[in-house]
């Protein structure tokens, strides 16, 4: 009886503990800063653009797209924010050389 129980038990202590870990992992959410001083922020599908004008985008968890508005320089182009390790995102944008942003501290 006691060798059962501990047969059930391992799988079910590995699948608590692996939900655990997934439930932590890392989303694209928060606020992130560039070494240029630029900050911006997402929420959700909400984006808070470095000059603080709102808007909506597609979020995944760990990537953001968005077109920018008419008010941005390169109205019009789709920008991705990939999420890459725990506090570094890329921005991929076709009119500029991909940038790394970090986390605000």
């Amino acid at each position: 009886m006691r060798r059962l129980v501990s047969l059930i038990a391992v799988p079910v202590i590995a699948a608590v503990l692996f939900t655990a870990g997934a439930a932590r992992a890392n989303t694209i959410d928060g606020n992130w800063c560039h070494t240029d001083g630029r900050r911006l922020s997402i929420n959700g599908p909400q984006l808070t653009m470095p000059g603080g004008k709102r808007i909506e985008g597609d979020n995944d968890r760990r990537g953001f797209a968005y077109v920018v508005p008419a008010f941005e320089p390169d109205a019009g182009a789709t920008i991705t924010l990939v999420l890459i390790g725990e506090a570094q995102m890329r921005v991929i944008s076709p009119a500029h050389p991909d940038q790394l942003w970090k986390r605000c501290g």
